[in-house]
């Protein structure tokens, strides 16, 4: 966030404060200021009615005038502005059926967490906290306003949300809070399921994604949001390809060995790549366990899920490959060059290679192929993995065949041909085709 937002939300507070209203900043952005992190954007709280906010700036959206809260356009920025608000019972699990305004103290202690309780007056450089909420950020604890079970009982996003800031922020969890979470993770249904997806999302996508995974499987909230990924606990894998145990722990070892940047793409493909395991689970005739097609049957699952939890097309799109393909990489010593040259230059393979290495390291450890394939995309860096074809169809037709499906094949065994090296111009294609037509070559 730029520094101009905080100006913009400064020019809000003083001209709130010159007409005679409270107006302070309000919630994230007072914690991040503490934390010295700069804040995603500044909320400002005010005694000011919704009527007032609208009279008072000549660009504003009325976002959620029932609940108080106006949109102000402000020197390029949005500033959220809300009225010092009380709840009404949640009938819903998300949303108060009414509110009522009142002042600062009433308006903190509507609200979910301690540290994200706290008021702060630009123009006094003040902090006001009714909720114990600065103790609570020095002592790096998440604390529910008030009686957790109350507070998660009025809105269940609460509770990923408490699993999202332990596991960002690196905060503990107040053990009454936590056993609150334990006690309402079966609720979490009530939360729409694009509402679940980002939660879910950020706890991911943190560096600290691991802590987080295991504060879901704690708390209940795993089973029921990833039961698929639930499923895979138990489910036991062959020892000598497999010395870390069963499915859900070779998954959660994987995550641990992502790069703390790791795209949201790729976790999601590394929870998602062993899904089928437990449907495919079999012993063949020497007493092995196999898990034949697993590949197939974990796509098919995870499609399911993205599909259910409302992402977004271009990350199924982008996650489902790498599930879907991530057995290939045991062939790649017996690969063809042609073969090879595809392999890497599909879309995804920087993140299947990924993939495919913390897969090894997260069961039997040999990257043999990992090594080999970074090898190989050093030894083709300096030209197109896929050159520019040697002939179309236009060619085949001049040439006198007759157009058809067949046309597909011809043309792609040119191209292997061109990517093994065995034919390097126009000219050779059209004269290895040649003799192709009149049977001089397979």
């Amino acid at each position: 966030m730029s520094n101009s937002a905080e100006q913009a939300a400064r020019s809000v507070v003083e001209r709130l404060r010159f007409h005679g209203v409270e107006a302070l900043y309000a919630g994230g952005c007072v914690r991040d200021r503490l934390l010295g992190v700069t804040p995603h954007d500044y909320d400002v709280a005010t005694s000011a009615r919704p009527e007032q906010v609208e009279a008072l700036f000549p660009r504003t959206v009325p976002v959620g005038a029932q609940f108080g809260v106006i949109l102000v356009l402000q020197d390029g920025e949005e500033i959220q502005v809300a009225t010092f608000r009380g709840d009404g019972a949640y009938q819903d699990g998300r949303h108060p059926e009414s509110v009522h305004f009142t002042d600062a103290e009433g308006d903190a202690k509507r609200r979910d967490f301690t540290i994200n309780g706290l008021f702060y007056d630009p123009l006094a450089d003040k902090i006001l906290d009714f909720v114990g909420g600065r103790d609570d950020l020095e002592k790096k604890l998440l604390r529910a306003i008030g009686d957790p079970s109350e507070r998660f009982a009025e809105d269940k996003l609460r509770l990923l949300r408490t699993i999202r800031f332990a596991t960002t922020l690196g905060f503990s969890i107040d053990p009454e809070t936590w056993s609150a979470v334990k006690k309402w993770a079966p609720e979490i249904h009530a939360v729409s399921a694009e509402r679940i997806r980002e939660e879910l999302s950020k706890i991911l996508r943190s560096p600290h994604r691991l802590r987080g995974f295991d504060l879901l499987d704690e708390s209940g909230l795993l089973r029921e949001i990833l039961p698929e990924v639930e499923a895979l606990k138990g489910c036991d894998q062959p020892p000598e390809f497999h010395p870390e145990g069963d499915v859900f722990v070779h998954t959660r070892l994987m995550l641990s060995l992502l790069a703390p940047e790791a795209s949201l793409t790729l976790i999601l493909a590394v929870l998602l790549h062993d899904l089928g395991k437990p449907l495919t689970r079999a012993i063949d005739e020497t007493g092995r366990i196999r898990f034949k097609g697993h590949e197939g049957v974990s796509t098919e699952m995870g499609l399911r899920l993205l599909q259910r939890l409302r992402f977004p097309n271009e990350v199924i799109d982008t996650v489902l490959p790498v599930v879907r393909l991530h057995m290939s990489f045991k062939d790649v010593p017996q690969m063809k060059v042609s073969t090879l040259k595809r392999m890497m230059a599909r879309p995804t393979f920087e993140e299947e290679l990924e993939l495919h290495r913390v897969d090894c390291l997260g069961s039997h450890g040999m990257l043999d192929n990992h090594a080999l394939l970074i090898a190989k995309r050093e030894e083709f860096r300096t030209e197109p993995l896929i050159p520019p074809p040697l002939l179309t169809g236009h060619d085949l037709i001049t040439l006198g065949w007759k157009p058809g499906p067949h046309f597909a094949g011809i043309l792609e065994s040119v191209q292997n041909r061109q990517l093994e090296g065995t034919l390097n111009s126009r000219e050779e294609a059209l004269e290895w085709i040649e003799k192709k037509r009149i049977g001089l070559v397979p």
